[in-house]
């Protein structure tokens, strides 16, 4: 049986429509007045709404608009308003039938299956309409999907498509659902590297600054200075612009903050006396930029991107072992650095995820450290200071190209 909302506003003049309403095979399951049409049809969960309202107002228009929202109901309304402006709201607001002057008791149960033929149609439209939307945007992101394959692995249009394919029977999905994990794992794994790039800037800045103060090659120092705050401006848009701010605004204020005490130091003249200091502020920004990696490896978002965190890690690190040779430091805080540098080293050549590019980018690594270890102990003189400093470049510049082939692998993006 269908059963029936009826919602009827106080009119003398309104017909019996419970009575008729029961007489023409229709469960009434109650009559309310209009003021209570949303509580009692959510909470009913009717067949049909059926209503009379002589003259409707503002307020039962938006009533039904708020039921539709909610609820989606077919609606009978039976009304003295011939008025073009309440037609034209009765159908914004989702009444399927509008029946005006033209009551009968005998015209019920076709108008009642006329309102739910209605509806029934604008829910296959919408239905629809909502595939086509969902394979549209599949489309685009098996499209964008396919470009991030292409560029990370050098294949043609088919073969990142075939990988696509493959990876979707694997995991038992749709291509439309593999390919948003690739979107996912790259937006993940290149915020991952400008957030290990801010570690590794904190480092290398008090590195440049140091070299400045003892007038090591001081225009070159003071030049890369300038572009290693240039790049730490840069990252923080990238990261402020493509990280949701209700999930890690927190992290990138913070990280924000301490860069402004920090930049301030920098746009002044190196001075030898400002430098504990500003080493001071630079360990907290690293920590700060360390706090947002973590909690972008553990978005859960890619299951592959530990690997770029080690390796931009390793940047991080063959810049703080020259700082802290650079500024005396000896003994275990040096040991330290040089342990968790090897260590990483280590992580890296014993992962699965490996090219031909990432076996020989790791092999120069490990010479490019090797001869970085040899200047440490030299660091007090202007010819050691010389050897640290391009030491450290290079392999900075080798941890670079080797966290961006990690980031780009296609073992990352299908994860």
């Amino acid at each position: 049986m269908t059963t029936v909302l009826l919602i009827q506003s106080p009119d003398p003049a309104a017909p019996a429509l419970a009575a008729d309403l029961r007489a023409a095979g229709f469960t009434l399951q109650d009559s309310m007045e209009p003021v209570h049409l949303v509580r009692e049809a959510v909470r009913g969960s009717p067949d049909v709404l059926v209503c009379w309202v002589a003259r409707p107002d503002a307020a039962f228009f938006t009533a039904l608009r708020t039921l539709q929202a909610q609820q989606a109901l077919p609606v009978l309304v039976f009304t003295q308003d011939a008025g073009v402006e309440a037609m034209t709201q009765a159908l914004e607001a989702g009444v399927h039938a509008w029946v005006v002057q033209g009551y009968a008791p005998q015209r019920l149960r076709p108008l009642v299956h006329l309102a739910q033929a209605r509806a029934a149609h604008e829910a296959r439209l919408r239905g629809t309409l909502a595939d086509l939307s969902e394979r549209f945007e599949e489309r685009k992101l098996v499209d964008q999907a396919k470009g991030l394959l292409m560029r990370a692995s050098r294949v043609s249009e088919e073969e990142a498509f075939g990988l696509l394919r493959t990876a979707s029977m694997h995991g038992n999905q749709r291509v439309g659902q593999v390919s948003r994990q690739v979107i996912d794992a790259a937006r993940t794994a290149e915020a991952i590297n400008r957030a290990g790039q801010q570690r590794m800037l904190s480092q290398r800045l008090v590195k440049l600054y140091a070299l400045a103060c003892s007038q090591t090659d001081a225009p070159a120092a003071l030049a890369l200075l300038r572009q290693s705050v240039q790049r730490v401006d840069e990252n923080l848009k990238a990261l402020d612009k493509g990280l949701s701010d209700a999930t890690y605004g927190d992290l990138l204020r913070a990280t924000r903050a301490g860069w402004e005490g920090l930049r301030t130091t920098l746009e002044q003249a190196p001075v030898l006396q400002q430098l504990a200091a500003l080493d001071s502020q630079a360990e907290a920004m690293r920590l700060q930029a360390d706090a947002l990696v973590l909690a972008l490896e553990g978005s859960g978002q890619a299951t592959t991107v530990h690997v770029v965190n080690v390796a931009g890690r390793q940047r991080m690190l063959s810049q703080r072992v020259a700082k802290q040779a650079l500024l005396g430091v000896t003994g275990a805080l040096l040991q330290e650095s040089i342990v968790a540098v090897e260590e990483g080293l280590a992580s890296l050549a014993a992962a699965p995820l490996s090219t031909g590019e990432i076996r020989e980018l790791l092999a120069a690594a490990q010479q490019a450290w090797a001869a970085l270890r040899t200047a440490l102990p030299r660091a007090g003189d202007t010819a050691g200071r010389r050897k640290l400093a391009a030491a450290s470049e290079e392999l900075l510049a080798l941890f670079e190209r080797l966290t961006a082939a990690y980031q780009h692998s296609v073992q990352v993006l299908l994860g």
